[in-house]
């Protein structure tokens, strides 16, 4: 599998931005996706996951009720939906295909896009 991010930009604060992911290789549509972000000097962080059908949202409490994950299988796509982006959203955000069971932590996503960078201006 391999994915391809897209959608960074630089924002002002309160704006938003969609961010895409498109897979390509065995059917994108068997894995559970998610995005994560790693801003400058932290570490890689788990932002948003949705399972392989679509039922089954998860978000970390940074991003909750402003972003929205979503997936067409159709067409091997994940989508990230920012509203209200904040100065604190600024991030190399990663889209990553895998297996996601919460409440276990997810650590079992093996595919991963190379990164689209998200800059939030103040």
């Amino acid at each position: 599998v391999q994915l391809q991010a897209s959608g960074g930009g630089l924002v002002q604060t309160g704006d938003s931005l969609r961010l895409s992911c498109v897979g390509s290789g065995p059917i994108l549509g068997t894995y559970d996706m998610a995005w994560f972000r790693q801003a400058p000097g932290k570490e890689r962080e788990f932002i948003a996951g949705i399972k392989w059908d679509g039922i089954g949202e998860y978000y970390s409490e940074s991003v909750k009720g402003r972003f929205t994950i979503s997936r067409n299988n159709a067409r091997n796509t994940l989508y990230l939906q920012m509203n209200s982006l904040k100065p604190e959203d600024t991030a190399i955000y990663y889209c990553a295909a895998g297996d996601y069971s919460p409440p276990s932590p997810p650590t079992d996503f093996r595919f991963w896009g190379q990164g689209t960078q998200v800059t939030v201006s103040s």
